[in-house]
């Protein structure tokens, strides 16, 4: 009996034995499934997810006021009295743009007084211990002699003598701390070499790059200044002095081509900043820029720096060969509603063209025919002009694949039965980008019928498209011809201006959605809004669709106001902006049209310091009319 219960108890340990090993199996088994449960829901999450678009993002209340409708909207009605472009999207940012501009900020610091002349400052140190050395060895005798020493200088001082301007340092350095000194409200970045004068001997051209001080951590625009420096000798001292400083743009001399370079057919890209023997940068500036370069990644192009007052290169974009032509792959659109509508809506439809051009990896055929409404016009009717009038195209062709409509077409009949060349052709916009991105053959070509709103190009973009395709507003940026004339403005204030937008016109006239806009838009009421906003005897630029400008002279009294049609002089027949765009022209002088003023008229009011809306700041009724501020907010 023993023996058995021993014999029947060794199978009941085993048994036991057995069971934990089936338990710590399975545990494992569950452990396993539930961390291939994690990877499935971790992979289902990223092939669903959409991030935002780090584009459109940063700006997207921007967009919305610009707009003034949802982003699907292919028949929304802009307000035409702002008008802005990719660079003007890109001055407020946050998350990671935020960081990445305020790094850029910091990339290139600013040049101070301190800064000029410091490359001499142990040199000169050692000097003056080794004058003052001398001087405490016999004192009297030193300072007899020292006496003089000024008065024979003083004696034989040629005061008419002409003055070295590209080899003097000192001169240089005078040049520098005065337009330092001047223009209080700048940040300057770099000085070119000063200039001689021909047939001015007590003179000196000097260039600079800079940005206003209130926009240094805001837009990455930069800014080229050129002035004329005369100068005079201290008759006692013998020193050069900066006797005055002449207007904007006054030292032609100083003005550089600024050409970039390119080979035909390939986009030309703007090389990197460099310094040279000609230009002024701070130590610590330079050492950041050789940082940069030695960091900078070479297969990939640099970010494009929107220079204004540098020379313009916005040639045609020319294919160099058959074989570069035949393996390129190519989009266009033909027709549309786009067509003679607004400004605004142009660029809505342009740019999502532009944007399935990349999401194809395609090269945009652009028809630089832009039809613009008759509302711009002065004759009253629709009129055909330039694209380049408007935008700058050399940023665009350097930035994106793009090439002149007319250049295709010529190209396509020479080659393309030759080399079999294949045209994918679709008239439904119900066919998407993401089914055509397949595609091999060279040319994808969209054909948009006569029926409105569908056959406008922005419908493209719109259902399910809208999460794949992002419209790059930052390759469309203002003409620089036309910031030129921005830039030519504030200068003429000095930089040192606040700024008012105004909407009168038929808004005021129709007090059914606007019954306080005309009597909180008077000048009386101007005056009691403006008392505690901006100080008494600034410049105050007023962007306004009021014809009659007279209507605000009762502002004159306590501001010096200033309108668009006061700088009449930078757009007329002797100015430089008549002078190219008559030349881009093919020779035909170009109409400064309203589309022109209304894009000056906006930028010259982003740069005031203090801004003033008439919806949020002058007038207690709603934008859109009564009871839609809350909408529209």
């Amino acid at each position: 009996m023993l023996g058995r219960g021993l014999g029947m108890s060794a199978p009941q340990w085993r048994g036991g034995a057995l069971d934990l090993r089936s338990a710590l199996r399975s545990g494992g088994n569950l452990l396993f499934g539930l961390f291939v449960a994690a990877v499935l829901a971790f992979t289902l999450l990223a092939a669903v997810h959409s991030p935002e678009d780090p584009l459109l993002h940063p700006s997207s209340h921007q967009l919305t006021d610009f707009l003034t409708s949802a982003t699907s909207n292919s028949t929304f009605l802009a307000d035409d009295s702002v008008l802005r472009t990719g660079e003007d999207f890109a001055t407020v940012s946050n998350s990671s743009e935020a960081a990445s501009s305020t790094v850029v900020a910091e990339a290139l610091p600013f040049i101070k007084l301190s800064d000029v002349g410091s490359e001499n400052a142990e040199a000169g140190t050692e000097q003056s211990v080794t004058v003052d050395t001398d001087t405490d060895g016999n004192s009297a005798a030193g300072a007899a002699a020292e006496e003089d020493k000024h008065i024979v200088e003083a004696v034989s001082c040629d005061t008419e003598a002409p003055v070295d301007c590209t080899g003097d340092r000192d001169l240089f350095n005078l040049l520098m701390r005065t337009a330092i000194e001047k223009f209080p409200d700048l940040h300057f970045y770099r000085f070119g070499r000063p200039v001689v004068v021909p047939e001015s001997p007590m003179a000196c051209d000097l260039a600079w790059r800079f940005r206003p001080a209130e926009d240094a951590k805001g837009r990455t625009t930069y800014y080229k200044d050129y002035r004329r420096f005369a100068l005079t000798r201290d008759v006692n001292t013998c020193s050069l002095v900066v006797e005055s400083v002449g207007e904007y743009h006054s030292g032609t001399g100083a003005k550089r081509s600024g050409k970039r370079k390119g080979k035909k057919g390939k986009k030309g890209k703007r090389e990197a900043p460099v310094t040279t023997t000609t230009d002024f940068v701070p130590a610590k500036t330079q050492m950041r820029l050789d940082e940069n370069a030695a960091n900078a990644d070479t297969t990939t192009a640099a970010e494009q720096v929107f220079v204004v007052g540098e020379a313009v290169n916005d040639s045609m974009p020319v294919v160099a060969s058959e074989s570069d032509f035949s393996r390129g792959r190519y989009l266009i659109y033909i027709g549309g509603g786009e067509r003679c509508k607004s400004m605004n809506h142009y660029i809505w439809g342009f740019l999502c063209a532009l944007g399935e051009a990349q999401f194809l990896n395609r090269t945009l055929v652009m028809d630089f025919s832009v039809c613009l409404n008759s509302r711009y016009t002065a004759s009253g009717k629709d009129e055909e002009k330039d694209f380049r009038l408007y935008f700058d195209f050399e940023h665009l062709k350097e930035s994106a694949s793009v090439i002149d409509q007319s250049q295709f077409w010529t190209d396509w009949g020479k080659w393309h039965k030759k080399d079999r060349l294949k045209n994918h052709y679709t008239e439904d916009i119900k066919v998407t980008p993401m089914k055509l991105r397949d595609v091999k053959d060279t040319l994808v070509m969209r054909k948009f019928g006569n029926v409105e709103p569908d056959n406008y190009w922005s419908r493209v973009c719109e259902g399910e498209t809208e999460a794949m395709i992002k419209r790059p507003w930052h390759l469309l940026w203002k003409s620089r011809r036309l910031m030129e004339i921005v830039s030519a403005i504030a200068s003429r204030m000095s930089w040192d201006f606040d700024s008012m937008h105004i909407v009168r016109g038929e808004k005021a006239q129709n007090t059914q959605l606007w019954p306080n806009l005309d009597a909180d838009t008077s000048p009386e009421n101007l005056l009691v809004t403006l008392n505690d906003k901006v100080g008494a005897g600034r410049y105050l630029y007023i962007a306004t669709d009021e014809s009659d400008k007279s209507f605000f002279d009762p502002l004159n009294k306590k501001y010096q106001t200033r309108f668009l049609d006061d700088f009449k002089d930078l757009w007329d027949e002797n100015s430089e902006w008549y002078a190219e765009t008559k030349e881009l022209n093919n020779g035909n002088p170009v109409e400064f049209d309203g589309y022109m003023r209304v894009a000056v008229d906006t930028e010259v009011f982003l740069r005031g310091k203090r801004k003033l809306e008439t919806f949020n700041d002058l007038t207690r009724d709603c934008k859109d009319g009564v009871n839609t501020c809350a909408a529209s907010s």
